[in-house]
C-alpha cells in the first residue's frame, strides 16, 4: 500500500498495513526554529494557514501526510453592508443589516495577525434576528482558479497522503467560538431557545452549501471544526442542537465520496456516547489526560464503537521531554491501548517549545509500534 491507500483504508474501515502517524503544522502549531536544519528552514518558513508546511514536515520526519488547505471562498452580499476600521492593536467590523447593526471588535496579539475577539456580534437575544439577516444575505462561490489550485495541491500530496479542509463547525460551536462567546450562549440557551433554533436552521443551510462546494472539489476529508468541549457545550446542548446537524452534513459530503470528521479537542469524554450515535466518520484530536479528559484510547474505542475512526494527538510533545524513557513508554502505552489499531490515526501537533529533534524522537518511537497492534 502507498501511504495514501493506507490512510484511506483506515477511514474506510478496511485493514491497513500500518497505523498511520501524521504531523500537523499551523501558526499555533509549529516546531521551534532553534537549531533547525537550514534546508528544512528554507522549505518551511514561518508557518501560515494551509501553506503546505504539514506536508513538508511530515516528509522530513518520515510520516504520513495529512495536508490541509482551502481555495479562497468568495462571500457575496447584496443587502448587508460590511465596514472594517483598523486600530493600532486590532480592528472593528460593523455589519449593517436590514434589521439593524452588529459589531465585533478584535484585538491583535501577534505580528502574524493572530487575534482574539473582544466584543462578539451577538450580545443578547435581540441580536439573533440580525445575525439571521446576515446569513440569509450570504452567497458563496470559489475564485475562478479554485479547481486548478486544488489540482496542484493534490498533486503535491500525491501518494504520500490525503487532503483535508477545515470547515465551519456546528452552528452551536460557531456561536461559542465566533459569534456570541460562552457566557452569552448560556443565557440564550436558557431564555431564547426557540430563537436559537430559528437561527441555527438558517446557519445550517448556509453551512450545507459550503460543505457541498468543498466536497465537490474532491477532498478526502472535511473537518467540522467544532473546537469545543464540555467546558462550553454540555451533552444536553450537543444532543439538542448538534446531532441532527452532524448527520445531515455527513450525508451531504458522503454523496461525493468524502469523509466527515468532527474536530473537537479537550474535554469530550462525556460526548463520546453521543458521537457514536451520529454518522460522523472520525473524531479528530481526541485528547487523553492531562490535556483532555479521556482516560485511555481503550476507553475511547469502547465508547465510540468500531465505526468511528479516532485521530489521537501524541500529547507527549506538549510536555516535559527530558525523560526520554518515560516518553517512549507513554507512546508505547497509547499504541497498546489502541489495539486493534485498524481505526486509529496518531498525530503530532507540532509544538513551538520543542525543536525538530524532539519531534523526530516521537516519530521514531511511533515507528516501532505501527505494525504491532493491528
Amino acid at each position: 500500500m502507498t501511504p495514501r491507500e493506507n490512510l484511506l483504508a483506515v477511514f474506510r474501515h478496511e485493514t491497513p498495513e500500518w497505523i498511520p502517524v501524521s504531523v500537523h503544522c499551523d501558526p499555533y502549531n509549529q516546531p521551534s526554529r532553534k537549531d533547525m536544519d537550514p534546508a528544512l528552514a528554507k522549505a518551511m518558513p514561518p508557518v501560515q494557514w494551509g501553506d503546505g508546511s504539514s506536508a513538508v514536515f511530515a516528509r522530513h520526519l518520515g510520516l504520513d501526510v495529512m495536508d490541509f488547505f482551502s481555495p479562497p471562498l468568495i462571500v457575496k452580499r447584496t443587502k448587508v453592508k460590511v465596514e472594517t476600521t483598523n486600530q493600532a492593536q486590532g480592528w472593528t467590523t460593523t455589519y449593517t443589516t436590514p434589521r439593524g447593526e452588529l459589531r465585533e471588535v478584535h484585538q491583535r496579539v501577534r505580528d502574524d495577525g493572530t487575534s482574539y475577539c473582544q466584543e462578539h456580534l451577538v450580545k443578547s437575544g435581540a441580536d439573533i434576528p440580525l445575525l439571521i439577516s446576515l446569513f440569509e444575505d450570504e452567497e458563496y462561490a470559489f475564485e475562478p482558479h479554485a479547481k486548478e489550485f486544488m489540482r496542484q495541491r493534490k498533486a503535491l500530496v500525491g501518494e504520500d497522503g490525503i487532503t483535508r479542509c477545515y470547515m465551519p463547525s456546528t452552528p452551536l460551536g460557531m456561536m461559542v467560538r465566533c459569534y456570541s462567546g460562552v457566557e452569552t450562549i448560556a443565557y440564550l440557551w436558557a431564555d431564547h431557545r426557540a430563537e436559537l433554533h430559528q437561527l441555527f436552521a438558517v446557519m445550517e443551510e448556509k453551512y450545507r452549501q459550503q460543505f457541498e462546494l468543498f466536497a465537490s472539489l474532491g477532498y478526502d476529508l472535511l473537518y467540522c471544526t467544532d473546537d469545543t468541549s464540555t467546558s462550553t457545550i454540555s451533552p444536553a446542548m450537543f444532543e439538542e442542537f448538534c446531532m441532527g446537524f452532524t448527520d445531515r452534513m455527513a450525508d451531504t459530503v458522503h454523496k461525493y465520496g468524502v469523509k466527515y470528521v468532527h474536530h473537537s479537542c479537550g474535554l469530550i469524554n462525556n460526548l463520546l456516547d453521543l458521537y457514536r450515535q451520529t454518522r460522523m466518520d472520525a473524531v479528530d484530536a481526541l485528547c487523553l489526560k492531562p490535556i483532555g479528559d479521556v482516560e485511555s484510547l481503550a476507553i475511547a474505542k469502547e465508547k465510540l464503537g468500531p465505526r468511528i475512526t479516532i485521530i489521537a494527538p501524541l500529547i507527549q510533545i506538549c510536555g516535559d521531554m527530558t525523560d526520554r524513557r518515560a516518553v517512549a513508554d507513554s507512546i508505547a502505552g497509547m499504541f497498546r491501548d489502541s489495539a486493534p489499531g485498524d481505526n486509529m490515526v496518531f498525530a503530532i501537533g507540532a509544538e513551538p517549545t520543542q525543536g525538530v529533534e524532539a519531534h523526530a524522537f516521537i516519530a521514531g518511537e511511533c515507528r516501532k509500534h505501527q505494525r504491532r497492534y493491528l
